[in-house]
């Protein structure tokens, strides 16, 4: 399941507020990917931009990571941004979706957390 939001705030706006509220809210960020920047270097170019924004909690990581190492796989949490038909559109995966796929429901608990938060980040990155 992705959690999707839009906005007419441009990218580099929506990208800047994310990266300060996500900083707010005990998250880092890890890495930003420039994707079609990238993808132009290499001479594969996309008609539009698309920016990756990695963020973790470590509080929640080091939770679930006790709990099983397989969670690195699906870590850092990724937002990605990117603009669709005149919009900037901003999407991450579900982290509870995520920690379905691993069968540990003992830490369902945090990955909801996690996306209340994550929730939380995306919708202030786009507030007017």
């Amino acid at each position: 399941m992705l959690i999707t939001l839009e906005t007419n705030k441009s990218l580099q706006e929506v990208r800047q507020k994310l990266e300060e509220v996500a900083k707010a809210k005990g998250f880092g960020v890890m890495a930003v990917h420039e994707v079609s920047n990238i993808l132009q270097s290499k001479g594969v170019p996309i008609d539009y931009s698309c920016v990756i924004v990695e963020v973790c909690s470590p509080r929640h990581a080091s939770q679930v990571l006790s709990v099983d190492p397989y969670f690195s796989t699906a870590m850092p949490c990724r937002i990605a941004l990117f603009e669709k038909e005149g919009k900037t559109i901003i999407s991450t995966i579900s982290p509870s979706a995520m920690v379905n796929m691993f069968d540990k429901p003992e830490v369902s608990h945090i990955a909801e957390e996690v996306e209340k938060l994550m929730r939380e980040i995306m919708e202030e990155s786009i507030k007017a």
